[in-house]
């Protein structure tokens, strides 16, 4: 009896040390992604590009000091390890898609979305480059909202898809004012009426940063690309940053499918692309005018 006793024993203690050393096939993923993020990854910067790395034989693309695209690639970020939280201060659920959190408020009013999050990024560009006068979205009626307008006094009077807009309030070039028109976009637009109203990128050759991958919907998303690279056989590497629904801390996502290369992506048009926690099944590309 103590025989068979010390055999069970000896068999229980095989079998817990045999799973504690063979993780789940899920683990085994993690475990791959974190050893090769960390390959490109300096985490103790706090900009996209002092952050990330090129992969091996690739090199940055230079872009003018002032581009949206120079804007885009230097990007601030919270220190490495920040989490993604929701607009009501609560952490989202799932925190295994990021490398970054883009340094950017996340409004308690829970209106700043996918699509929305970009826009407040072009616009706040345009701003602080005094473009003011071109800053200005469709809605998704197709009615064209200005900021120049808005700030003039001008407000939309809405019934059903007719839209008219009337002077109803003083003249406020404000930058409190700019995120009150702001907050107008973000309810009367999104990721349908940003893929109606901007120029389609047809060719993945050309693509470059700035542009977004973009699903336009209802419900849609929507990613833009914030840093691109470049080997001799001039093949592309790019890297994305979303925001996303509900309303929460804009982030720079990992690559979960070529962990090689994450948090790069190769991009193709019509191709199935995982980004974090989305999948667009039919990628389509647009660019801000």
């Amino acid at each position: 009896m103590k025989r068979i006793l010390l055999l069970i024993g000896v068999i229980v203690v095989f079998l817990f040390g045999t799973l504690q050393v063979i993780p789940l096939e899920n683990d085994i993923k993690q475990l791959s992604i974190a050893i090769n993020v960390d390959d490109h990854i300096n985490r103790d910067q706090l900009t996209i590009a002092s952050r990330v790395k090129p992969p091996q034989g690739y090199k940055r693309l230079n872009y003018p000091e002032g581009s949206f695209q120079n804007y885009l690639r230097n990007y601030l970020l919270k220190p490495f390890g920040t989490v993604i939280v929701n607009y009501d201060g609560s952490e989202y659920y799932w925190q295994q898609g990021h490398i970054g959190i883009l340094d950017i408020p996340v409004p308690k009013h829970g209106l700043q979305q996918c699509a929305d999050a970009l826009i407040r990024v072009r616009s706040e560009y345009l701003w602080e480059q005094n473009r003011k006068d071109e800053i200005g979205f469709n809605f998704t009626s197709g009615h064209y909202c200005s900021w120049l307008k808005y700030a003039e006094g001008y407000r939309p009077i809405i019934q059903g898809n007719k839209v008219t807009f009337h002077k109803t309030a003083s003249m406020d070039s404000s930058k409190t004012n700019f995120y009150k028109y702001l907050n107008l976009i973000y309810l009367y637009s999104g990721t349908l009426s940003l893929y109606e109203e901007l120029p389609k990128i047809n060719n993945v050759k050309n693509l470059e940063i700035g542009d977004m991958l973009i699903k336009g919907g209802s419900p849609g998303h929507v990613a833009i690309i914030c840093d691109e690279v470049i080997n001799e056989s001039g093949e592309k590497l790019f890297l994305l940053f979303q925001g996303n629904t509900p309303a929460q801390s804009v982030h720079l996502v990992k690559n979960l499918e070529d962990t090689s290369i994450s948090p790069w992506y190769q991009l193709k048009k019509d191709a199935l692309i995982p980004v974090s926690n989305y999948t667009f099944y039919d990628s389509k590309f647009v660019r801000f005018k």
